[in-house]
């Protein structure tokens, strides 16, 4: 790694293969690749990992009902998750899965790594067991006889390994502490703070009723349990157990990892504890975003309400799918889905706004300055002032960025396209055509400057938009990063015949 290129590490959670592809996973991945496609247009040297959850009982259970065997199972879902980074248009660097050699290996190095500094112990486990959510729950934390997710619950009694999880306690808080930014946003790190300071229980981190997942080292009667091994697939994809790994030198603990509210406690609570009992750097940071529902209602399979993203792109267009998801509701909150919704996104933002910007100043430009890049004049003060505006942006979405607050970073972007629709149409090129074509000129090089920075930043959000702008600017690709925002257009340039990228919807 040089000065120059710093490195930034950024995970989906890896998902469980238990159903298909649905918004939320959608959600989360296309949330990991704008901050992935962000970073590598600021010049850092980035690594995405998306991948699949394969191991535990509810998986073995599930194989069973359906009639074939574990693996079987899991490699066809495993299938389905791989297609959804491709119908995303996701740039991820590696798509991990569980069951793979190299998997198995690093988390019985983390689990041997546990073993020999103290921090698992043989011990018999009686409790509440959630198979829908791989998870323990005490007596307290049920409602109704039912897990807090509403997952039905039964009691296990067994012989387990315990993690000594009871001692991380004031570890845990003191590196809340002294780590502010740890964990986002400050509602999840203030539940997640109150918990640990409840209390902690010793964990227990195998099991031996049921044989999928990976085996235990020294005894195979057991396989760990489900979150141990699944949280250890962060360094298994960096080359983990070999510290001189390039990837795993340069990239650990350098990490972001987005996942959902509901798997916060697994990331914020055991994670980090894993990981400093092994004596291994806690990851860097830790976002949770919220949850969606379908026109007001909780999505679930029992409503019959889920959201398949094939249907969501073949409706609404892939580009419009992704600004929707990254706009709609401040990433970290709660939104809700609806048709309505996301139409009226398309139509306002990307047709009328940034689309007809796009399609209004490149069409008068091919029909009347010749369908070259203009050649300006002096600057007045209304185009000094338009530039000076979006001046800003990079600097300002870069700290929308690293804040993981995606709406904002979309908002930025769209206060310089209104602010240059309103500037086109006091400007009147169309009146100047006929009085001043020198002054029309320059506007036209002015609005094209506007266009050509802001699809540059825009790119993380709707790359597939953004190129054919940048084409129909004559950008070439290589000129496309953040480091050529400052590198303004060369008058004479021939353009391309303009075509629309963001088409109306329709109401239905």
């Amino acid at each position: 790694m040089s000065a120059k290129n710093p490195s930034y590490y950024v995970t989906t959670p890896i998902y469980y293969v238990n159903d298909a592809p649905h918004i939320g996973h959608a959600y989360t991945s296309v949330a990991a690749d704008v901050l992935a496609r962000f970073k590598r247009l600021d010049g850092y040297d980035v690594f995405f990992l998306t991948g699949t959850d394969e191991h535990g009982q509810k998986i073995e259970r599930s194989a069973e009902k359906a009639g074939v065997s574990p693996k079987e199972y899991v490699d066809g879902f495993a299938e389905k998750f791989k297609a959804l980074s491709t119908l995303l248009n996701l740039s991820d660097d590696h798509f991990i899965r569980t069951t793979s050699p190299t998997h198995h290996a690093c988390a019985k190095a983390i689990w041997t790594r546990l073993v020999t500094r103290g921090h698992i112990y043989k011990g018999h486990y009686a409790g509440w067991y959630a198979v829908r959510d791989e998870a323990f729950y005490n007596e307290k934390e049920l409602v109704n006889g039912k897990a807090p997710t509403g997952a039905d619950v039964e009691w296990v009694e067994e012989e387990s390994y315990f993690f000594n999880l009871s001692q991380w306690q004031e570890p845990l808080l003191e590196f809340y502490a002294n780590n502010p930014d740890f964990m986002g946003p400050q509602s999840r790190r203030n539940e997640v703070v109150k918990f640990v300071e409840g209390g902690l229980r010793d964990l227990s981190v195998s099991r031996s009723t049921f044989g999928w997942g990976v085996p235990v080292p020294g005894d195979e009667v057991h396989v760990m349990y489900v979150w141990l091994d699944a949280l250890t697939n962060y360094l298994t994809a960096l080359g983990f157990p070999d510290e001189n790994a390039p990837l795993y030198k340069e990239h650990w603990p350098n990490v972001v990892h987005l996942v959902g509210k509901d798997i916060l406690r697994f990331h914020a609570v055991y994670w980090p504890a894993f990981l400093m009992a092994a004596g291994i750097s806690p990851p860097k940071r830790l976002f949770a975003h919220g949850w969606w529902t379908n026109e007001g209602q909780k999505i679930s399979k029992s409503l019959g309400n889920t959201i398949d993203p094939h249907a969501l792109v073949a409706t609404y267009g892939l580009d419009q799918v992704r600004y929707f998801m990254m706009r709609e509701i401040p990433f970290g909150g709660d939104g809700d889905f609806s048709d309505a919704a996301i139409r009226r996104r398309t139509n306002s933002d990307l047709a009328n706004d940034f689309g007809n910007l796009s399609q209004r100043v490149l069409s008068f430009v091919a029909k009347h300055a010749g369908a070259v890049v203009p050649t300006p004049g002096d600057f007045h003060p209304e185009d000094k002032a338009l530039l000076a505006q979006i001046e800003p942006f990079l600097k300002e979405t870069r700290a929308a960025i690293d804040q993981q607050a995606l709406s904002r970073y979309c908002e930025i972007l769209w206060t310089g396209i209104a602010e240059a629709n309103r500037y086109v149409d006091a400007a009147a090129p169309w009146s100047l055509r006929k009085t001043d074509t020198a002054r029309m000129e320059t506007v036209l090089y002015v609005l094209m400057e506007v266009l050509r920075r802001i699809a540059i930043l825009a790119q993380p959000i709707t790359p597939g938009a953004c190129a054919k702008i940048l084409d129909q600017l004559s950008v070439p690709e290589d000129r496309r990063s953040f480091a050529f925002l400052d590198k303004a257009l060369t008058p004479g340039v021939v353009l391309p015949t303009p075509e629309g990228v963001f088409p109306r919807l329709e109401n239905q």
